[in-house]
């Protein structure tokens, strides 16, 4: 039996490319919108959104607030005249059109460690926007359940979603849960949070400033294989119908 029989992976830089999606669908928007979608412009829209995320994540800002109030900052801070929630809502929608997987063998990846393990999407977000990118990207073929924060009403790194996903999935031993993803803020602290064994996909070799210690860190997929699988299991990437039990 693998040493981890339950993944929750993280979606955006983890599995999927959101740093492309985002860039596409904000320029689809910007020009939707009479905007010039440069980098200065760009970068502008990021610092505020990303300014957002980080509060909200931190339980000092409602989901809501951060829907109303990205976009018309952002108007407000180039000077240009709009409607912040309109824009918003026309930037969800453009973003769930962008299933961009992340460079590499995902999918492989993912095929490989669905015959020893029982794996789930955990992801901050917006339902209908991850929901689609995942279903459209094709992870969603080796994935038990997709939980969004919205729906679970609870962001990483909040151990709520995280126990919601357990409890869906009937995990009881927490001991042989992984959590992987890219975030040490969101990702990893959740996993500890919920005393979970966390693995840190550090594709850029970023230097972890040291308040969050992952169990593990990785810098591609393929190193899952021996976090997760016995000897045994490893010695039989490539074959088909193994076989995993929780």
């Amino acid at each position: 039996m693998a040493k981890y029989y339950c993944i929750l992976f993280d979606a955006d830089n983890t599995l999927l490319d959101f740093d492309a999606a985002e860039r596409k669908a904000l320029a689809e928007t910007l020009t939707q919108y009479g905007i010039e979608p440069s980098n200065e412009t760009v970068e502008r829209y990021r610092a505020i959104n990303e300014g957002l995320w980080r509060q909200l994540e931190k339980g000092q800002i409602r989901r809501e607030k951060l829907v109303n109030e990205r976009f018309t900052r952002f108007l407000k801070e180039i000077g240009a005249a709009g409607n912040g929630a309109e824009m918003n809502r026309y930037y969800l929608n453009q973003l769930s059109t962008h299933p961009d997987l992340m460079p590499g063998n995902v999918l492989d990846v993912l095929h490989e460690l669905a015959e020893v393990a029982t794996m789930a999407i955990v992801t901050n977000g917006f339902d209908k926007v991850q929901s689609r990118r995942v279903k459209e990207s094709g992870i969603a073929a080796f994935m038990e359940e997709v939980f969004v924060s919205e729906r679970s009403d609870s962001e990483k790194p909040n151990r709520k979603i995280f126990d919601t996903a357990l409890r869906t999935l009937g995990v009881e031993n927490r001991e042989h849960v992984l959590v992987v993803g890219d975030s040490l803020s969101s990702d990893i602290q959740g996993g500890i949070n919920a005393g979970l064994d966390t693995c840190w996909l550090n594709r850029n070799h970023i230097e972890n400033p040291g308040q969050v210690c992952p169990t593990y860190e990785i810098d591609s997929l393929e190193q899952l294989y021996p976090i997760v699988m016995e000897s045994d299991e490893l010695a039989r990437v490539g074959m088909k119908n193994r076989r995993h039990q929780i």
